[in-house]
């Protein structure tokens, strides 16, 4: 009889299509579904496009926790839409301030057992209970809460056993940290992280979210934890006892890889500037100066992340050159800090208290100043993402910032030993906690006749033509390894309100990059017909926003040349119609620059048959250089993308299926 671990029996139960070897397309059933705002507005339009009449998963809840800030119309006019949106598709909304969707999803909707898609990247964050969750791109999410399989290759599984205890002044943050200083961002590519050993037991649910939410820096499918007597605990404490269930690896089940973190060993650890895989000691950059301190967000939404900042600074003063900035969890979490003084104690030691929500970690404000550091609990630092242009910003764990806050200077929190005279906190989990659901809206029993609210900033998608079997385009970036989602189409207040304003937020593509992209696609696009871009590896790494594939598709990009690409962002471009081209010999990255002219031709016929792409490359001197790329898509996503996207497969299957209204 077989034996597997806890990712196998997840796939397993929820197998549609295809084999479980490692690298095939399957296709899985998904109970379950995230939305959040800065990329739920658009699967709510590719739900309209599609012509669904209600959610086919057991749960899906849209979220509003990006963006919060209200300075026009904009954001505002969105909530309402989503708010319809939610009610005309059968979707649970939770309204603008209830709170950060992953650790509100795992309080009040996530089950041990069962399976989720989300539309953003740390949806893996759900896996500390048990679940397999991933984070994709919001077509995916659309096609699954239209009742279609989750197409994904089958990962590896890495098996991390975790032994022993960790020491004072180190938590949870410190071990994803860890986790990332060996394997760096692309380390965990093409498998699915799975924590097991004794060690487990010394982690409560909360600390293997924060462990789970930073897997996705990795570049893993997902993290999954085993469903065991701390997850039953966990879900005991919000009042949901019945929906666990047991679910443990097999004894003698095997991993494609192995690690061990030896908990006990383990320091504070930092990661500096612009990448979350560029992790230090703490103490090897002590004594920086620093000017802010964010604590929050979904990377340590957990109660005992705020407590135990709150219980360092007790009694004291945050230093007088440091920003403070709390970013609570949600509601139900600010009542809970409120009952054991968590709140009081920061507040008084000069905290300053933001909305529930993302808030710095998506650059929703409080951009750090020019030139300075911040030290942030969040998880990505990648540049330009806090809204300040040369940002130095660090992730660390709340310990670090708290002690931090306090000196004014970055500061290993076990110093606090001698400059405070204190001992380490020992924070208590509370059998029950205070329980808020009343800004969860659930959705009506018939929605159909619900009218979608689209203010003046939501325009409706374009169709997308298909792909041509010939073109001769300008390459307009030639780009290096670990571009970001962030470098392709940044966040922040000034960008995401346009989220649903697809002629708008395309004029942010690539700024980050190269300011001059958006008029030279908006010229080729007239003059040739499009252009292409080029890059190395671990392409489009970072978020799940689409956005940094239907924009540069919008501008007319027909294709990537890269050596390798971030998974979500890979579908993504299939998605929506872009060819994902990898290079077969990297050397040939050489042979092509930003402003050659290239022709491809049969591409079609090409694509279909799997037959290597010829790239013919015309050099401004009239000299030309050859070579050919491949691509790695499934016979579905080259029907997907031969159609010209997966609205246009899935509006035809939603049809023949008679799910539209």
């Amino acid at each position: 009889m077989s034996k597997f671990n806890v990712t196998q029996k997840l796939i397993k139960e929820h197998l549609l299509e295809g084999e479980m070897t490692p690298g095939k397309e399957i296709g899985i059933k998904i109970d379950q579904a995230l939305l959040q705002d800065a990329t739920g507005t658009l699967v709510q339009l590719e739900l309209e496009a599609m012509g669904l009449k209600k959610a086919q998963t057991e749960v899906a809840v849209q979220y509003v926790d990006h963006n919060l800030l209200q300075t026009d119309f904009k954001n505002a006019d969105d909530h309402l839409f989503l708010h319809s949106a939610a009610e005309r598709f059968g979707l649970w909304y939770s309204r603008p301030g209830n709170g950060v969707s992953h650790p509100v999803h795992m309080q009040r909707f996530g089950k041990p057992g069962k399976t989720m898609v989300g539309s953003d990247s740390h949806t893996p964050a759900a896996g500390s209970l048990g679940m397999l969750a991933i984070g994709t791109g919001g077509l995916d999410v659309a096609s699954a809460i239209a009742g279609q399989p989750y197409f994904v290759k089958m990962p590896e599984v890495m098996g991390v056993k975790l032994t022993g205890n960790l020491p004072d002044w180190v938590s949870a943050k410190d071990v994803i940290l860890e986790m990332l200083r060996r394997y760096d961002v692309k380390g965990g590519v093409g498998k699915v992280i799975e924590y097991y050993g004794d060690g487990l037991k010394n982690l409560s649910a909360m600390d293997r979210h924060v462990i789970a939410n930073m897997g996705a820096e990795l570049g893993a499918t997902t993290t999954v934890f085993p469903s065991d007597e701390e997850t039953k605990r966990f879900l005991k404490s919000q009042d949901r006892e019945s929906d666990w269930v047991e679910l443990l690896a097999d004894d003698g089940c095997e991993y494609e890889y192995h690690d061990e973190i030896i908990l006990d060993d383990l320091i504070p650890l930092i990661a500096l500037p612009t990448s979350p895989g560029n992790v230090v000691p703490v103490s090897e950059v002590a004594g920086k100066s620093i000017s802010q301190v964010v604590i929050g967000s979904s990377a340590n939404p957990g109660l005992r992340d705020f407590w135990i900042a709150g219980a360092i600074v007790e009694g004291k003063s945050v230093n007088t050159d440091v920003s403070f900035d709390i970013n609570p969890t949600s509601r139900q979490m600010i009542q809970n800090m409120i009952e054991n003084r968590a709140f009081a104690n920061l507040i008084k030691a000069g905290a300053r208290f933001h909305q529930s929500g993302c808030m710095g970690c998506i650059g929703m404000g409080q951009a750090p100043a020019s030139g300075t550091i911040s030290l942030r609990t969040m998880p990505r630092n990648f540049p330009d993402r806090s809204g300040t242009k040369d940002d130095q910003v660090h992730l660390c764990s709340p310990e670090t910032a708290a002690a931090s806050a306090l000196t004014g200077k970055i500061t290993d929190p076990r110093d606090l030993e001698k400059l405070y005279d204190m001992k380490y906190p020992k924070f208590q989990h509370p059998e029950i906690e205070i329980i808020n659901t009343d800004m969860l809206v659930a959705p009506p029993e018939d929605g159909t006749n619900v009218e979608l609210v689209k203010g003046p900033n939501i325009k409706s998608l374009p169709h997308i033509d298909p792909i041509l079997n010939e073109y001769e385009v300008p390459v307009l970036l030639k780009m290096g390894d670990n571009v970001s989602t962030d470098e392709i189409l940044k966040a922040g207040a000034e960008v995401l309100p346009f989220r649903s304003n697809l002629p708008e937020i395309s004029k942010y593509a690539f700024t980050v990059i190269d300011e001059t992209y958006y008029d030279r696609a908006m010229d080729t696009k007239d003059k040739h017909g499009g252009h292409i871009v080029v890059a190395k590896d671990n392409y489009a790494q970072g978020s799940s926003r689409e956005h940094a594939a239907i924009a540069p598709k919008y501008l007319g990009q027909v294709a990537v040349i890269a050596n390798s690409y971030a998974r979500i962002a890979w579908q993504n471009l299939v998605n929506f119609g872009i060819l994902p081209l990898e290079f077969i010999d990297i050397s040939d990255y050489d042979k092509i620059e930003q402003a050659d002219i290239v022709k491809f031709e049969n591409l079609q016929s090409d694509i279909k048959d799997r037959n290597n792409i010829r790239v013919v490359v015309k050099k401004e001197n009239g000299n030309e250089e050859t070579f050919e790329t491949k691509h790695s898509m499934s016979d579905r996503q080259i029907q997907v993308l031969l159609k010209g996207g997966i609205i246009n497969e899935f509006k035809e299957k939603l049809e023949k299926e008679d799910l539209t209204a």
